[in-house]
């Protein structure tokens, strides 16, 4: 794979056709519904002043859709070298591509909300998820623990009045004024982050930079060049990656090394492939359910005892490093926060199976109790059970990563929550399944033709 230094006519072709497909997609809803803040004066300032400006000191959608727009016109000049006697292109031309267009679409709205949030306060354009960690991040570099906190009186009970008040209601009703519902390497990562001057210490530019990275995580997979390329682009390119990044979903550093994961076990990696699904485990919980499929994974890849029990003791070890000192300064403050709240105390929200349960009048409203425990053990715990030991029989390596998108999808859907960017976890296992099922294809032929590997 890393033999590979051009991209064929053909798949450049393919590569330019993805790259525009996905900015003809994203295009009419760059920017679009976003949160209904009322700031009141806004006073551009800092680094980013001139580009509030432009945008007449308000959130504006006409910026990023030019730039959509630009990203079109490059992907049409692109086009043009492939015409007549087209040579191929160089590795670095696709890679380039994609980042060009990646950075085409997700920064000038990702960079708005920036500037528009430092030119009022912290609580508008922003989101609560990101506010929070980077709260979190705070608490972590001044001493305290961000577990069990209180978090009235931080800002973030301004951000759900969307004007900047402080109302009772929000002070009495809103739970995650009382509870920081992610794991410690968001914490850690945020502290970090937080370092950095005013705007950049704004946890929405990290979440665009782990973004455009995905397509170096897709890179590490073996398998040829061109479906590495157009599997990266549509990881960064995807409606949902885009929206992320300027609204502020905090899942991309997560994504990021749960692909690296899968992409390591390809490379034969797999103390650092372990690593990195530690990693994405305590950037959020939701990698943890990759890890019965990612350690078969191993087995299938002839991973020698020792090196299994590296890996093991790796992922084992990462966890309850970064955790531990956490854990050990209020043990239940631990548990409610990242078990309890997220399974019981959170609104149903979304369109999954605790709200169609709430329409149909099984379960009372909704807040009210949802039983997911049991729902999860009759339903999911089988079916990922199942899919682990079809994965097993078949000893195929994608179907690792295909079993985890499936698995994850289940989850999501009867969960008390299902957020619509959810769905971006299973597309990222299914992206990982194609890319590994490209590599072992590839391989086969190879074997047959007795030419080299991808």
């Amino acid at each position: 794979m890393t033999g590979q230094k051009r991209l064929g006519q053909w798949p450049a072709w393919a590569l330019v056709g993805v790259l525009f497909a996905l900015a003809a997609v994203a295009l009419p809803e760059l920017g679009s519904d976003p949160w209904p803040f009322r700031p009141g004066v806004v006073e551009p300032r800092g680094l980013l002043a001139p580009l509030v400006r432009a945008a007449g000191e308000e959130w504006d959608v006409g910026i990023a859709r030019a730039a959509a727009f630009a990203a079109a016109l490059l992907l049409g000049a692109a086009a043009l070298t492939l015409y007549g006697r087209p040579r191929p292109w160089p590795r670095a031309a696709g890679i380039a591509l994609v980042l060009a267009t990646g950075v085409l679409l997700l920064a000038p709205s990702t960079l708005l909300q920036l500037g528009l949030r430092q030119s009022t306060e912290p609580w508008f354009f922003t989101n609560d998820s990101t506010y929070q960690v980077e709260l979190a991040g705070d608490l972590l570099l001044d001493g305290e623990n961000p577990y069990g906190h209180d978090y009235r009186g931080s800002g973030l009970e301004r951000f759900y009045t969307r004007d900047g008040s402080v109302s009772p209601s929000v002070l009495r009703r809103e739970v995650a004024l009382e509870h920081y519902a992610y794991f410690p390497g968001t914490v850690i990562t945020a502290a970090a982050w937080r370092l950095l001057p005013e705007p950049l210490d704004d946890l929405r530019l990290l979440i665009l930079l782990c973004t455009l990275a995905a397509l170096g995580a897709a890179l590490a997979f073996r398998a040829p060049l061109g479906w590495r390329l157009a599997i990266g682009a549509l990881l960064v390119c995807n409606p949902i990656a885009l929206r992320s990044a300027w609204f502020g979903q905090n899942d991309a550093p997560s994504l990021l090394l749960l692909l690296l994961a899968f992409g390591l076990v390809t490379r034969r990696r797999f103390t650092w492939a372990a690593a990195a699904l530690a990693g994405a485990v305590l950037l959020k919980q939701f990698a943890v359910v990759a890890a019965p499929f990612l350690a078969l994974m191993l087995v299938q890849a002839d991973a020698t005892r020792e090196q299994l029990r590296r890996a093991g003791l790796t992922f084992a070890g990462l966890l309850v490093a970064v955790s531990l000192p956490f854990f050990a300064a209020d043990p239940g403050a631990f548990y409610d926060d990242t078990v309890k709240y997220g399974a019981g105390t959170y609104r149903i929200v979304g369109y999954g199976l605790a709200a169609i349960l709430v329409r149909l009048g099984v379960v009372d409203d909704r807040d009210g109790t949802y039983p997911f425990a049991l729902i999860a053990l009759l339903t999911w715990l089988p079916l990922t059970a199942w899919l682990l030991l079809a994965q097993r029989r078949a000893g195929e390596l994608w179907l690792g990563a295909a079993g985890y998108a499936i698995s994850m999808l289940v989850l999501l859907f009867i969960g008390r929550t299902f957020n619509n960017y959810y769905l971006v976890w299973p597309l990222t296992g299914a992206a990982a399944a194609a890319l590994i099922a490209a590599g072992e294809a590839s391989f086969r032929v190879a074997a047959r033709t007795g030419a080299r590997g991808p």
